[in-house]
């Protein structure tokens, strides 16, 4: 982005007899234009401005825009305006409480965004993300793995998920570089344009070799505020297809493609089937868990094994891979086949 800046002299002059802080003096001083480029173009106006003056009330940032003090091309814009490539943007001094909450970021996650980079080019990145770890912040959690990426690249510009993974899970994150690239994606996605295939460890021998769930999904929310799914005929349409790839004498591996892709999907479809994935400790039981613990299953065994699609900017049909974590393919070593 392009940006501009002009002294306010009022914010100079209370700085200059130390009313107010550092921080907040830099912020009020200026008056920035910011002409839109590719990373913002399509964005709505609201999110630009949460997004860039971090640390301001969102309520604050509605009144600025409500009373006309942000402009876009000198003129007033309502907040859900989506901003255009070459847009000029008016962002007013602006007061920033002083952050003294750094982002800590493990070593270990550290190290793993480094290695786990399962291809790259200028407007996507695909990170074979590793178990453990949320792919972002939130509630009780200081950040996750796209605040590590970011602050492992201080100099990109744009860097958002295109969709998410549990925790527990591990495999294949796609990575938009670029608004308009994260757009085309968030499109695949809700057609037909993206094939997920992911490789779970069913409890129990499944004994069927390929089979389709069609049952819809319903989100509910405990009373402890535990986000849970349930299958619910007046739910969102959700399909999975389970391919059988070995069967072992109390546990089954298989392929699992999800066709939509609603929250917990198929962790729930494979409940549905009475077969939980191992160490699912929301949606499976209690003692099968416990009896695959006593064999060193330590986490969910759900892997994102591939992503394939074709590539939003050049066309090409793009095919990525994440192995199987090592840990998984230890445990699996030791199952007997049937």
């Amino acid at each position: 982005m392009i940006i501009h800046q002009f002294k306010n002299k009022t914010a100079k002059t209370l700085a200059t007899i130390g009313i107010m802080s550092s921080t907040q003096q830099l912020a009020a001083q200026k008056v920035q234009l910011v002409e839109i480029e590719d990373n913002a173009n399509g964005q709505r106006l609201d999110n630009f401005l949460i997004t860039r003056l971090k640390g301001v009330p969102k309520s604050h940032i509605y009144r600025i825009v409500r009373k006309g003090e942000v402009r876009v091309n000198k003129g007033r814009v309502d907040v859900s305006y989506r901003l255009e490539l070459g847009d000029i943007v008016r962002i007013p001094p602006v007061r920033i409480a002083e952050r003294t909450d750094e982002i800590f970021i493990p070593g270990l996650l550290r190290q793993a965004l480094q290695d786990n980079i399962l291809f790259e080019d200028d407007v996507l990145l695909i990170l074979n993300k590793p178990c453990g770890y949320p792919v972002h912040g939130g509630t009780g959690i200081n950040a996750g793995v796209i605040e590590g990426l970011r602050q492992s690249r201080p100099n990109a510009q744009f860097l958002e998920l295109v969709h998410r993974l549990d925790k527990d899970t591990s495999g294949c994150l796609l990575i938009a570089k670029k608004r308009s690239i994260l757009r085309q994606l968030h499109e695949m996605f809700r057609g037909d344009g993206i094939q997920k295939t992911y490789t779970a460890l069913l409890s129990g021998q499944w004994l069927k070799t390929k089979q389709i769930v069609n049952v819809s999904l319903q989100k509910n929310v405990s009373k402890g505020g535990e986000r849970f799914v349930r299958v619910n005929q007046d739910g969102k349409p959700a399909e999975t297809l389970f391919n059988r790839l070995q069967l072992f004498a109390d546990c089954t591996l298989v392929e699992a493609m999800p066709k939509t892709g609603r929250t917990h999907q198929i962790r729930v479809h494979a409940a549905w089937l009475g077969h939980p994935i191992v160490g699912d400790e929301r949606y499976g039981m209690e003692d099968v868990n416990q009896k695959f613990k006593n064999k060193n299953y330590n986490r969910m065994f759900l892997h994102a094994a591939k992503l394939e699609f074709r590539h939003p900017k050049t066309g090409e049909k793009l095919s990525v891979n994440a192995p199987l974590p090592q840990d998984l393919h230890e445990r699996l070593s030791y199952e007997k086949p049937v």
